[in-house]
This record gives C-alpha cells, sequence and structure tokens, in this order.
C-alpha cells in the first residue's frame, strides 16, 4: 500500500508550469502569516488541566501541554494524526502582488443578503494583508448578473477585466472575492489571464492553517482542506490524462482517479476518527469543570473585534497577547478571572466570525464550537467603531444561530459595545448594550457587574448566610466549595455568620454533611 501511495502522490503536485502558470518562487521555511512576538509564561490567571492539552491553560509558567503533546507522542494514533496533518501550501510562499477583483450582484435572487461593496473589499483587502509579503496592487469592483455563471461575469465585462489584468505585469495573483470556484472555473480564468485565481474559502483558510496552533484546530484545518484536494484533483488528473499511456495502475484495476479519490476518503475517515477521539476526551474535561462548577463564560465576536483584548482586561492575565490580525484565535484558550462577587469564572475565547464565512469551515470547527453550546453565558462582543458595525452583528448572530445554541444562551446573552474610545460621545441605542474600552480599561466595572449578576442568574447560584461553629468543619468546607463573600465573627458564641454564592449542588451537598 505505501508504494502504492508513493506511486500515486506525485499526481496532485504537478508542476504549475505544466498547466501554463509561472513557476512558483522558492517556498518559505515557515507559513506566510505575520509572526508576531509569542505568548510568555501563563499567570496565575490559567487553570492547569480544566480544558485539556492545547487550550492555552498552563499553571507551571512552562511549555503548555499542546507542546508536551506534540513532541512527545504517546501511541500509534498520535503519530498516524501527525501523519494526516502533513500537506501542501494552499497559497505560493514569498512576495505576491495582488489584483482583488469583488464580483458586484446588483440585482437578482443570487444578491447576498449582507452585501455592501466597500465593505466586502475592506474586509478581502485586509485577509490579503494578514499574509507575509502580499499585497494589493490594484482593487477592481466589477458588475455581474449572477455568481453562477462559469465565469462569474458577463462577456464585456470579463473582456474588459481580461484586458487589465494581462496588461499589468506588477500583478502576481488575482483574489476573487466569491466563496468557492468550481475547478472548471478556476481552470478558465486561470488561462485567461495568466496568473494564479484564488477564492475566499482557499485564502481564508490558509489563514487558518497557518494560526493553527494545536492538534486538534490544526485536524480541523485538514478536515476542511479536503474538498479543496478533490477539485485539485479532478484538475490535475485531467492535465495529465492528456499524455500518451495508461489511466490505470497495472494489476489494481484503479485508475489514478479512483486511487487518489480513494485514499481521500480514507484520510477523511482518519481525520473523524482522530476529531471523534478529541471530542470525547474533550467531554470529560467538560465535566471535571464542572464537578468543580466554575461558570464557563464565551466571548464570541466578529474576527478582530478586541475579543481578547477584552478576556485580558477583565482577567488582568498579562501573558495574554492580542493581535491586530484577522482569525488570530484558531484555538480556543480559557482564562479565570474573577467577578465583583468574588466568584471565579473562566472567560473561553473563541475563534472569530466572519460574513460569508465559508460553510465548510463552520462544519470542520463545529467540535470546537461545542464548547460554546456547553457554556453558561455567552458575551458578544461589537467594535461599533467599524462602519459596518450592524451587519457584523447581524453575520455574527447568524452564524450562533446555525449552530444551534440552546435558546436559554441565546436570550441571555450580554451585549458589549467595544472600543468606544474610537467613538466620541457614543451612547449605545440597545438597552441592554454595556459600553467598554477593553484597551483603555473604561466600563470594565459596569460590564462585570452586569456579567455578575446574568452568570447568578445563569447558574442558579444563591447568595445565602449561613451561622457555622468556628470549630467546625463548615467553614473550610464553604471556602472550598462554594464563593464566600463576608465572614461576620460572633466570638461569644464560638460561631460566625458566612454569607456565601452556592450552587443547587453544593448548597444540596452542604445539608447532607451538616445537618440541622
Amino acid at each position: 500500500m505505501w508504494a502504492l501511495r508513493a506511486a500515486v502522490r506525485p499526481v496532485l503536485r504537478l508542476s504549475r508550469v505544466g498547466r501554463g502558470l509561472p513557476a512558483p518562487r522558492a517556498a518559505a521555511p515557515s507559513c506566510p502569516v505575520r509572526a508576531l512576538a509569542a505568548a510568555g509564561q501563563r499567570g496565575p490567571g490559567n487553570l492547569e488541566g480544566l480544558w485539556g492539552g492545547g487550550r492555552g491553560l498552563r499553571a507551571d509558567g512552562g511549555r503548555s501541554r499542546a507542546e508536551d503533546d506534540e513532541e512527545e507522542p504517546e501511541d500509534a494514533d498520535e503519530n498516524a494524526e501527525e501523519e494526516l496533518l502533513q500537506g501542501e501550501p494552499l497559497l505560493p510562499a514569498g512576495t505576491q502582488r495582488v489584483c482583488l477583483v469583488h464580483p458586484d450582484v446588483k440585482w437578482g435572487p443570487g444578491k447576498p443578503q449582507m452585501t455592501r461593496a466597500e465593505w466586502q473589499v475592506a474586509e478581502a483587502t485586509a485577509l490579503v494583508h494578514t499574509l507575509d509579503g502580499w499585497s494589493v496592487v490594484q482593487t477592481m469592483v466589477v458588475s455581474t448578473k449572477s455568481l453562477d455563471r462559469k465565469l462569474v461575469f458577463g462577456k464585456g465585462n470579463f473582456q474588459h477585466l481580461t484586458e487589465k489584468i494581462r496588461g499589468s505585469p506588477d500583478i502576481t495573483c488575482v483574489f476573487l472575492n466569491v466563496e468557492r470556484m468550481a475547478a472548471p472555473t478556476k481552470k478558465e480564468l486561470e488561462a485567461a489571464w495568466g496568473v494564479e485565481v484564488f477564492d475566499r474559502f482557499t485564502v481564508v483558510l490558509h489563514i487558518f492553517r497557518c494560526n493553527a496552533r494545536t492538534k486538534e484546530a490544526r485536524l480541523q484545518v485538514a478536515l476542511a482542506e479536503i474538498p479543496l484536494h478533490r477539485s485539485n484533483l479532478k484538475r490535475d488528473v485531467a492535465h495529465l490524462h492528456r499524455g500518451p499511456g495508461s489511466r490505470y495502475i497495472m494489476g489494481s484495476g484503479e485508475s489514478f482517479m479512483q486511487v487518489q479519490q480513494r485514499l481521500l476518503r480514507e484520510k477523511e475517515a482518519k481525520i473523524r476518527k482522530a476529531l471523534d477521539r478529541l471530542r470525547k476526551k474533550r467531554h470529560l474535561l467538560r465535566q471535571q469543570r464542572m464537578r468543580r462548577e466554575f461558570p464557563v463564560v464565551s466571548v464570541v465576536g466578529y474576527t478582530n473585534c478586541g475579543k481578547t483584548t477584552l478576556i485580558k482586561a477583565l482577567t488582568g492575565d498579562a501573558a495574554i497577547q492580542p493581535r491586530d490580525q484577522l482569525f488570530a484565535t484558531l484555538d480556543i484558550t480559557a482564562h479565570a478571572g474573577a467577578l465583583p462577587s468574588r466568584m471565579t469564572v473562566l472567560y473561553v475565547d473563541t475563534i472569530g466570525f466572519l460574513s460569508q464565512l465559508p460553510h465548510g469551515l463552520i462544519e470542520s470547527f463545529s467540535a470546537t464550537l461545542e464548547d460554546v453550546a456547553h457554556s453558561d453565558l455567552i458575551v458578544h462582543v461589537r467594535d461599533v467603531s467599524h462602519p459596518e458595525a450592524e451587519l457584523q452583528k447581524s453575520s455574527v448572530l447568524s452564524t450562533l444561530h446555525s449552530l444551534q445554541l440552546p435558546a436559554r444562551l441565546l436570550d441571555s446573552m450580554v451585549e458589549v459595545h467595544n472600543k468606544v474610545d474610537l467613538v466620541p460621545g457614543y451612547s449605545p441605542t440597545e438597552p441592554n448594550a454595556v459600553p467598554v474600552s477593553a484597551l483603555l480599561g473604561h466600563g470594565l466595572r459596569e460590564l462585570k457587574a452586569e456579567l455578575d449578576a446574568a452568570v447568578l442568574k445563569a447558574t442558579g447560584r444563591q447568595i445565602l448566610t449561613f451561622r457555622v461553629r468556628l470549630a467546625g468543619a463548615q467553614l473550610s468546607w464553604l471556602y472550598k466549595e462554594a464563593t464566600v463573600q463576608d465572614v461576620d465573627v460572633i466570638p461569644e458564641d464560638g460561631a460566625a455568620d458566612v454569607t456565601v454564592i452556592i450552587s443547587d449542588s453544593a448548597y444540596g451537598k452542604f445539608r447532607k454533611l451538616f445537618p440541622g
């Protein structure tokens, strides 16, 4: 089987020159995403073991468990998983001068629900600039009746576009701002324009791959890449079959296409099996968190809205390093913080959302997003300084609804209006929104008070006062199993009135252990 794989794999690595495209530059030694300073040692705001390997929880200040797992595989399954993560770069390395082409659907049923050309172009430009060495040298907004056309545009517009691209020798590739291109469309556009053409799915997926750090995130990216490999397979094998020779592997009864399709199916099945193992492990870890009864607050929002900066401000964790970059957070991390009631909560930093985020990516990351469904509260962070803040909000809410989250989570969601320092005199129009500047610390006291009340309501915790004997075990038990807010000692009675925040389950245990 391994010999067969070795014989077949080169089929998928046809040279670009053979397809009539310019030869690629030498591959860069690392993923072409801007490298930023790595996060330092974790502080006490993280809790070891509550989120599993690769979730950013480090208590010893050393390497994270994700790094240990990847450097010292524990068994054959992990070695096999590492093999599944090997793959060719999705985009060419090195400096690229990009022509950004945005198809603007003016009318008809094919027009997207949330689209405004200026916003979509700005977002696409930001995606390109996320890649190291890539820059947009030309931007063209071209009208079209429908995105379903084979060449996307009408004959006249396509001809004009072709002349401009062909007449600009500084352009090295084209970013066509559509969700997905069919393989025949990509082939014909590249033949007409003489450069490689990439769609939104490929660019976003490449950024995902470069930003994925843990094995789980990397496996989810690998799963999302499978449809892209299938599409490329048809194109590359069709090119191979133009030459002389048999299409079949001698003695196997299978064509090259059939073998490659079978290998892709096997790879997909193995990736799903590996993700299922990780899902079961995360389920056990979730049960451990539930036993320790830490409330979980999932922080969601549009990409680059300031989620990580807000969590840093709420927890005071100096090790958190926010990045001004799209999809900087792919590996979910949890950070402990205290609320005014002294209750400890876990803030979960999640993947950022994007308008028209390719559906395949959402499906692939469904395992990661499961943690949102099992949280006690959702905080929706919005960048109110963005000109299309309302459209971003609609995009996030649409994605959350597509995840089929429990109604209680959607109904109790806390909306945070971030970056108010960039909008002088800002006042929210929504009645329950909390305005803050995570960067400058404005509004954090009000936000913590709002979160305190929301967590108490969502988790059903009660504020109760118990009279306990100082010589007994009740006081130490309450410190361990509940959140002690106040202790009023009564020396003459050898007792104390203790005010606590306590869950229903902990209260039941207390009454059982200390009756009367």
